[in-house]
């Protein structure tokens, strides 16, 4: 395909002709990015006690074991008051939260060790369980082990709280040079989130993770997920993710949980965020593309 000449170079000029204008060099100065205080909100209601789908390899060991004919298989030979290899002790959604945010704080600790992290729960509204920021693994550890749902289904979730207490610590964390976010962990699926906090100068950010039922006649998960776009819109000074899943799994939280670990100032928007890739999916679209003669295009080509 022919091209264009450049603008100042003659399309009959030789190479002899002129060296070369050479590119003025960039170089981009070193910054440094502010440190986190990362306060996270969990949802205690009733609901975050609802169990989590068993991994489908778990169901493997069933009566597909034995033989075709009908003969009794290896596990027809075990102890009959032993119970069956498959079975499982529930996993709940809030042993999967827990499990999740010992994730990030491993994780995030391990990237820079000097971010902070505090801790809340939401029941009608939201209350401190510690009152000050710290980068005391241990101590972290100890107050997510704490974390428990109740037995109470909460009829109102109001948020004021919380976003009084964040843009608190907001302004301290300005004067210290470091950046407050939240991070809401939500998972009731028909009690819409409201708050009455006045449009006031952002200064933290908000991420969301939505742990719901799949819809029916009963709930209104779609409806949530709304109220909770408006609330992090209303708030959030950079780039807030929020996450939703009604899947039910564990690893559906955790890579979740994966994906908010990127700091605010390093994020696209989220509607241009493509990760984690579906591997599977990439392999099927692969595979799908054909030669004329039939045979697979390499994806190397």
């Amino acid at each position: 395909m022919d091209h264009a000449p450049r603008h100042g170079v003659p399309p009959s000029s030789s190479s002899s002709a002129a060296a070369p204008a050479t590119s003025p060099e960039f170089s981009l100065p070193p910054s440094r990015l502010p440190l986190e205080d990362i306060l996270f909100c969990v949802d205690v209601d009733a609901e975050a006690r609802s169990e989590m789908k068993v991994a489908a390899a778990s169901a493997s060991a069933s009566p597909a074991s034995s033989g075709s004919t009908g003969s009794p298989g290896p596990g027809a030979l075990m102890d009959p008051a032993a119970p069956p290899r498959s079975a499982r002790p529930a996993v709940r959604r809030m042993d999967a939260v827990k499990q999740a945010l010992m994730l990030f704080l491993h994780s995030k600790l391990t990237m820079c060790p000097d971010h902070r992290f505090a801790f809340a729960s939401l029941r009608d509204t939201v209350s401190l369980i510690s009152k000050e920021f710290t980068s005391d693994a241990a101590s972290s550890i100890e107050t997510i082990r704490s974390l428990a749902a109740t037995d109470t289904r909460y009829a109102v979730a109001d948020l004021t709280h919380l976003f009084k207490i964040a843009y608190e610590e907001g302004k301290r964390a300005e004067t210290q040079g470091r950046l407050l976010r939240v991070v809401l962990i939500y998972c009731r699926s028909s009690t819409k989130p409201h708050h009455q906090w006045p449009v006031k100068p952002k200064n933290f950010t908000m991420d969301i993770v939505y742990l719901h039922d799949k819809p029916t006649a009963d709930n209104c998960p779609q409806n949530v997920y709304d109220s909770l776009v408006d609330a992090l819109e209303h708030v959030s000074q950079y780039e807030g993710y929020i996450l939703e899943s009604g899947q039910g799994l564990a690893r559906v939280l955790f890579r979740q949980i994966c994906i908010i670990l990127s700091h605010p100032l390093l994020r696209c928007m989220q509607d241009d965020l493509d990760i984690p890739k579906q591997v599977v999916k990439k392999i099927l679209a692969i595979e799908g593309v054909q030669s004329e003669d039939g045979a697979p295009v390499s994806s190397s080509q």
